[in-house]
């Protein structure tokens, strides 16, 4: 009787786990082409008085000047990596394990994507592990072109302000297409920390990184793997 009712649980897990993973992977190549309809931390923003302003837009209309300046100030090998740079990795870990107040990461823009749009906030060795296989996944199935693209949509940039066109015109009163390079300089350099690094009014560590974005800017604009994906 024992035996028969373990069976019988342990063939509802599988099935349980079985559905979770088919549906995970259907959202995973779903959001291929469709934006998510909403994240975890959108939701979060919601609930704690923030509020939630969003416009997703096209690869084309994000512009060419925040794609170079997101490159430029989070992850210079974007076009050539396969999600991960271990290097970067080990030295967060070791800089993380001396210093317990001020954190460093070494995410990735695939890995914060995989964050942003499928799970949350926050550490742990749980949600890193998710987010290990959430980039892994997306590497595999989308492109480029669309990670960087969702990662200009799903972002938060300030206090309740998701994706690079509600930064724009919240910020500039602009289109994010039509952002200079000091503007989207800008709103890169407040995306470790949107809502302690402040655009409007302007922070004095804004002010700082996002002249050293510009100088990093120059720097790749001309490599050709940055420039392939730019032209896109």
């Amino acid at each position: 009787m024992e035996k028969e009712k373990a069976g019988k649980i342990w063939f509802f897990l599988k099935r349980f786990f079985l559905w979770l993973f088919a549906l995970q992977l259907v959202y995973i190549i779903t959001c291929r082409w469709v934006n998510p309809p909403i994240t975890i931390t959108q939701v979060n923003s919601v609930i704690h008085g923030y509020g939630l302003q969003r416009d997703y837009v096209s690869y084309n209309d994000e512009g060419y000047n925040i794609k170079l300046a997101v490159m430029a100030s989070e992850d210079q090998l974007f076009p050539t990596h396969n999600g991960f740079i271990i290097k970067a990795i080990e030295k967060a870990v070791k800089y993380n394990e001396t210093h317990i107040t001020k954190r460093r990461g070494g995410s990735t823009i695939s890995q914060q994507v995989a964050k942003n749009v499928f799970l949350w906030q926050g550490g742990g060795y749980v949600r890193k592990g998710m987010e290990f296989y959430f980039t892994f996944m997306i590497e595999k199935l989308w492109n480029k072109q669309r990670i960087l693209q969702t990662y200009l949509n799903v972002s938060e940039m300030g206090k309740g302000i998701f994706g690079i066109q509600a930064a724009a015109r919240y910020y500039f009163n602009k289109d994010a297409r039509n952002l200079t390079r000091g503007e989207a300089a800008m709103i890169a350099a407040c995306l470790p920390n949107p809502k302690a690094y402040s655009i409007k009014p302007l922070s004095n560590y804004v002010a700082r990184r996002s002249v050293d974005i510009m100088r990093q800017m120059d720097f790749i604009e001309g490599v050709p793997e940055i420039q392939a994906l730019l032209k896109k």
